[in-house]
């Protein structure tokens, strides 16, 4: 693992996406596209004003500076538009865990597929850790089969308010 790596303009495309780290100016569009949907296999609930979503998201900003815990918007290559977040977080660690979530317009498109392989992909090249951990809702099906898909098997379970979520381990794809 690589200890000390600076993450200030980080940037990450592949064939439909760019994933760049978020930034209080993200936070007006990323809180537009958060709904009960999303969050119902998230631990957090929709907040239910940009006021509140600060509270959210300020908390980001200091581990994003020292690379510890990575949040990147999601947006298209096309047009800029912004498709969800996905997440390094403890990006240091051995097995860093991976979270994502998409805007539902966009479901079923293979978005989160793409951006949690990019991001799998970059922090493997960058940070060579010996796995990822993704965990996921019980019922998040969908979410499954992009674990699945790239690889990853479940090692144990976690218990949340809203939920029981599965643990996979994904291998770094680079080894």
């Amino acid at each position: 693992m690589t200890a000390d790596w600076d993450a200030s303009g980080v940037e990450i495309k592949s064939e439909r996406l760019w994933l760049r780290l978020f930034t209080a100016d993200d936070a007006e569009e990323i809180f537009a596209a958060i709904t009960p949907a999303i969050t119902r296999f998230m631990q957090w609930e929709p907040p239910r004003s940009p006021t509140a979503f600060a509270e959210v998201w300020r908390p980001w900003l200091a581990p994003m500076l020292d690379g510890s815990d990575l949040h990147f918007v999601v947006r298209s290559l096309a047009d800029g538009r912004c498709l969800g977040l996905v997440g390094l977080h403890a990006a240091t660690t051995a097995c860093p865990e991976i979270g994502i979530w998409i805007r539902e317009d966009v479901h079923g498109n293979g978005i989160g597929r793409e951006a949690v392989s990019a991001l799998a992909a970059w922090a493997s090249d960058e940070l060579n850790p010996d796995c990822f951990e993704y965990p996921v809702a019980e019922g998040n099906v969908a979410s499954k089969r992009i674990a699945e898909g790239l690889g990853g098997s479940i090692v144990g379970t976690r218990s949340h308010s809203k939920y029981t979520s599965v643990v996979y381990r994904i291998p770094n794809p680079r080894r």
